[in-house]
């Protein structure tokens, strides 16, 4: 029997950025899933404030050299990676000098948020997706973490369908309380659209704010996972009333073991 696979698209994961509740659970799922036989990937955004001397980040030319599209402007793809040597797991890096070569993650230095976070966060998704196409991995489960993620949803369900390495594929949307209050200009569905993704299907992200984002994720997501303690009051509501498998984090440190039983349950081996 194959092992199941599980790509982890984290928005934050330690020791690379500073502790916090969505990077340290992005720093242990994935090396506990992987300790219990199963094959990872792990991705984030190669941040600008990320040192990539002290992490012994490095490029992998075979993986890049590719042009993204985005709102008719051509975006090369870098992709670096890193290895967390006592955990014997690599993490791969989405670069790009347009959008993750400042010394910040998602707001600068005042706590504005950037102006091109929709294009970042549209670039981040599709740069992990065609990276895994490139590495020809086809994962059983993708689990997304952190609002940067959540256009990942909607790309394999929609654009990415018709790729047998996604064809079969489950995805698991964790939900944490990262709201931000600004919101996108209104190119933003424009902008998300690719072939196999429908107006209707933009229908969200119209409003191209937090809530939409969120609500978006968990419509094209097969199942949810809450993580925090509190999130989003309108999207705890709207999350309810959807027909789907959900969990929240457990409060004890076994969530490895809980995660890795609700990702037997979305693939039906129970």
């Amino acid at each position: 029997m194959e092992k199941v696979k599980v790509l982890y698209i984290a928005q934050e994961i330690i020791p690379y950025l500073p502790e916090s509740h969505m990077g340290t659970i992005c720093r242990y799922l994935p090396q506990g899933t992987q300790e219990r036989g199963r094959e990872i990937r792990t991705f984030m955004p190669r941040f600008g404030n990320i040192n990539e001397r002290r992490n012994q980040l490095h490029e992998v030319i075979r993986l890049s050299g590719m042009n993204l599209i985005i709102d008719d402007n051509d975006h090369p793809l870098i992709i670096k990676v890193a290895s967390i040597q006592q955990a014997r797991m690599q993490v791969y890096f989405i670069d790009n000098e347009d959008y993750f070569q400042r010394k910040a993650t998602i707001t600068d230095k005042s706590g504005n948020f950037f102006d091109d976070n929709d294009e970042r966060a549209i670039f981040f998704s599709r740069g992990v997706l065609e990276t895994v196409k490139k590495l020809g991995w086809p994962p059983d489960i993708v689990h997304c973490h952190g609002w940067l993620t959540s256009l990942v949803p909607i790309y394999i369900k929609k654009a990415f369908r018709d790729n047998p390495l996604f064809s079969d594929t489950k995805v698991i949307y964790s939900v944490y309380n990262d709201e931000f209050k600004a919101s996108f200009n209104g190119e933003f569905a424009k902008k998300i659209k690719l072939e196999g993704i429908t107006n209707k299907d933009l229908n969200h992200y119209q409003n191209a704010d937090y809530e939409s984002m969120m609500k978006a994720a968990i419509d094209f997501s097969d199942a949810v996972i809450v993580g925090d303690d509190e999130i989003n009051s309108s999207v705890d509501g709207y999350l309810k009333k959807a027909d789907k498998p959900t969990m929240k984090h457990p409060s004890d440190d076994n969530y490895i073991e809980v995660y890795n039983k609700f990702y037997d349950e979305v693939l039906g081996n129970k």
